[in-house]
């Protein structure tokens, strides 16, 4: 199953004020579509922009730049177009100007579509709602079973192709569409949280709701293992160490750097190393591994996070890994860009037991954490 996310930025969003739409207006310290394609980060990102902002787009985190259409329903449907032949199952559609979204809100959403071909966050309408004429209240109107819709919806990515190429266009979200052709749409709890930028003072709004989350500190354990096979060395931690043996693996079976990678992928809930480097693709056959920690820490950079330490243990009787410490210590610092000290190596024997014990290979175990910037 491969989920894409679209994120629709074609409007020009005059009513936030402004020079330039608000989708490209900042919002603590990035452009509000930075916070949107960052919340989906993980899933294949189709971001869809007016053609006048293709230079604004440069240096997001996008895996495709479609052009909009005349209307929002036009728009989608031409990213939909554009994810054909990608072997995506699942579509999520959010608007670029909510930044908000949680990884809850679209984890329900993925949920809910477990069981259905289509599901959308809502609000409860729970206000008294006026009709009103003239700058006058001409009515009421019940609340009862009115919601405030919300956005991602999602989909599965067949039906919702097919219901925008039937539909005449001129919808105001993917739900119309998806309920004029006959798709149920199951109603999934939304969030205060997920608003919409729309008015001036939206932004302040949404800058509080940011500095109210607080400090994010995430943390993370990875663990490996690499048998003994034939040969003169093994690496460990990015160093060369000299030893009776090699260690056996896909890569170059750097078990620390190993496990150090899945606990950054770890911290961040995105999987491991055999989920963005799978080992049944020949390219990857004896790559360094360093290529696999760069990938990580730059994906926490990306996600607005930075590693404020980590430590690496080796479990092995030999080779002794004491005199080499050092060494690998400023190795993982240097691909990883940051101090020394933020490092720890270290090594301990398993006292002859198991695997480790009897020489048969090495384990790796690995914490790290990241903090938010």
């Amino acid at each position: 199953m491969t989920t894409a996310a679209i994120i629709v930025a074609a409007g020009r969003g005059t009513r936030a004020g402004g020079e330039i739409p608000k989708q490209w207006q900042m919002l603590a310290g990035q452009p509000v579509l930075g916070h949107t394609l960052r919340a989906f980060q993980g899933y294949f990102r189709v971001l869809v922009i007016h053609p006048d902002d293709r230079a604004r787009a440069q240096g997001l985190p996008a895996d495709l730049v479609v052009n909009g259409g005349a209307d929002r329903a036009q728009s989608v449907r031409n990213a939909l177009e554009a994810l054909q032949g990608r072997a995506v199952t699942r579509v999520l559609i959010h608007d670029g100007a909510r930044p908000l979204v949680s990884g809850l809100q679209i984890a329900r959403i993925q949920a809910a579509l477990d069981a259905g071909p289509a599901a959308a966050p809502a609000l409860a309408v729970t206000d008294a709602l006026w009709r009103g004429e003239n700058g006058a209240v001409s009515g009421t109107q019940s609340r009862d079973g009115l919601f405030r819709a919300q956005t991602p919806q999602g989909f599965h990515y067949d039906p919702i192709l097919a219901a925008h190429r039937a539909h005449p266009g001129g919808a105001a979200d993917d739900v119309e569409v998806a309920r004029a052709a006959g798709l149920p749409v199951t109603i999934v709890a939304g969030e205060e949280s997920n608003l919409k930028l729309t008015f001036p003072e939206d932004f302040a709004r949404a800058e509080a709701i940011l500095k109210g989350r607080g400090m994010d500190i995430r943390l993370g354990n990875g663990f490996d293992v690499h048998a003994f096979t034939e040969g003169d060395h093994v690496w460990l931690c990015g160093v060369k160490v000299p030893h009776d043996k090699a260690l056996l693996g896909h890569s170059d079976a750097d078990v620390g750097m190993h496990a150090l990678t899945d606990a950054i992928y770890g911290a961040l809930a995105m999987g491991d190393i055999g989920r963005h480097f799978p080992p049944s693709d020949p390219q990857w056959k004896g790559a360094a591994s360093h290529i696999f920690l760069e990938h990580a820490i730059n994906l926490a950079t990306e996600m607005g996070y930075a590693l404020t330490n980590c430590d690496v243990t080796l479990i092995c009787e030999r080779p002794k890994v004491g005199p080499y410490a050092t060494a690998m210590q400023a190795r993982l610092a240097d691909i990883m860009g940051v101090e020394a000290s933020r490092v720890s190596v270290k090594a301990t024997t398993s006292e002859r037991l198991g695997f480790t014990g009897r020489e048969e290979g090495i384990a790796a175990i690995a914490t790290a954490t990241l903090l938010q910037r």
